[in-house]
């Protein structure tokens, strides 16, 4: 493995992309030390710790935008919006080719359709980034300086719509001089750097006596988070490469006195086909209701309905976990239906003159890829239910942080988890390509497959 490492090194080509994506990492995370002016941030970083410490809607939606976007809510920075915006506008433009015409022809024209998209994708950022920043920052309002309201708005918009559209840039910046995907590296970037601060956070309450004092952790508390982590770690990896293959056969054809084709190859469809979407569809549908409870709850203090309401959508709460359950697998169907498209992939294998054996070519072809996509998806959808409830179970039955506990499980895991092997595999393939040897002595890192 050593051996491995210092072989990336010696790759001038490689060593160049590397240290070019630490390079702009450093860039992206550096920014967060450059605030929006005309706002106290003492007050409101104090603000959003309360609101942190007591768990409360507010506190709960911060910590999921920091942890996803890569953004930061606890001051007004140029990157507070963090880079949630882009994708939002990247997955609404994905949706929306499936139903407007004219999107779907521009993604059938290869990379010049690709290149429009990519412009409009640009545009649409832009506008979210300034209905996002005005929204955020309405509600800062009242921690602008006297006298500068108006002023602190409008150069906080522009602040952090500029943020954003640098932080786009980036990535792209990352995807063609540096390696990996850009916008991936930075929300894993993001994820990350609120580790240390986890880690010290439990660290400072730990105490090494069996039955300490009430919110302290004991050795059986460290124990347990590392052997939870090390599981869900592998289990997360397993998923993620998880596959069925779905044998293939090659027609054979006759060229003047020769016999072509006839091989036999794999057709791999993932498990978790679906990635990290329909964890982060359903948390931010399942962030609203706490929110606007807690907004009525303000005008109606003495209602009973909405009190039940309340305790229900509580993020220990059953009622929460099974709604967050539904909604992973209703999303997990609905994203797959969205990106696989059998009756396509049916039509491509027939044009090439191969078939799966024992099918007839088309619409009967057609039909069973979607049949074992389904059946596939459940365990997909079912692994990434578990994944998401783990932070919330840990949390209720031993008291640990949910601050702490959300490296367990959740969105997050899975992020880190998906673009680290992605890293290690462009990494490792450009070591082979050189004859070098790669992470793995048994060869190169493959999926797991049933």
């Amino acid at each position: 493995m050593l051996a491995t490492f210092v072989n990336i090194f010696k790759i001038p080509d490689l060593r160049k992309k590397i240290l070019f994506t630490v390079a702009m990492l450093c860039i992206y995370r550096i920014g967060f030390a450059i605030p929006v002016p005309g706002f106290d941030q003492s007050k409101f970083a104090a603000e959003m710790g309360q609101n942190r410490d007591s768990s409360s809607p507010i506190g709960r939606v911060a910590d999921y935008l920091q942890m996803f976007t890569g953004g930061r809510l606890d001051q007004t920075s140029l990157f507070g919006l963090g880079i949630m915006p882009y994708i939002s506008a990247s997955i609404i433009l994905m949706l929306l080719g499936e139903v407007v015409p004219s999107l779907r022809k521009l993604r059938q024209e290869g990379q010049t359709g690709h290149k429009k998209i990519q412009e409009y994708t640009r545009y649409l950022t832009v506008l979210l980034c300034v209905f996002q920043a005005m929204m955020y920052l309405k509600l800062m309002g009242q921690y602008s300086y006297a006298g500068m309201h108006g002023m602190a708005i409008a150069m906080g918009v522009v602040g952090m719509t500029a943020g954003t559209i640098f932080l786009m840039w980036l990535g792209e910046q990352i995807d063609e001089y540096g390696i990996g995907n850009g916008i991936s590296l930075i929300i894993m970037a993001g994820i990350l750097a609120r580790m240390p601060w986890a880690i010290a956070r439990f660290w400072n309450n730990m105490e090494w006596t069996v039955g300490g004092a009430p919110g302290k952790y004991g050795p059986a508390h460290l124990i347990f988070l590392l052997a939870s982590f090390v599981f869900v770690v592998a289990g997360a990896i397993l998923i993620t490469q998880a596959q069925r293959r779905i044998p293939i056969q090659q027609a054979k054809q006759m060229r003047g006195h020769r016999m072509y084709g006839g091989q036999r190859h794999y057709l791999p469809l993932r498990v978790n086909h679906g990635g990290v979407m329909p964890i982060i569809f359903a948390s931010s549908l399942m962030m609203f209701p706490p929110v606007l409870i807690g907004q009525l709850l303000r005008v109606w203090p003495d209602s009973n309905a909405l009190g039940m309401i309340q305790n229900a959508f509580q993020e220990h709460a059953y009622t929460y976990n099974i709604v967050y359950i539904t909604l992973i697998f209703l999303f997990a169907y609905f994203w797959t239906t969205v990106q696989f498209q059998p009756k396509e992939m049916a039509k491509r294998l027939r044009d090439s003159g191969s078939f799966i054996p024992g099918l007839r070519p088309g619409p009967r072809t057609a039909e069973y890829l979607e049949t074992v996509m389904t059946r596939i998806t459940y365990f997909g959808a079912a692994f990434l239910s578990v994944i998401a409830v783990v932070p919330s179970v840990v949390n209720r039955s031993m008291g640990i942080e949910w601050q702490i506990t959300q490296f367990l499980g959740g969105t997050g895991l899975l992020i880190v988890v998906s673009v680290s092997l992605d890293l290690v595999q462009r990494i490792e393939a450009n070591l082979l390509m050189r004859n070098y040897e790669g992470f793995s002595q048994s060869g190169r890192i493959k999926g797991a497959y049933a």
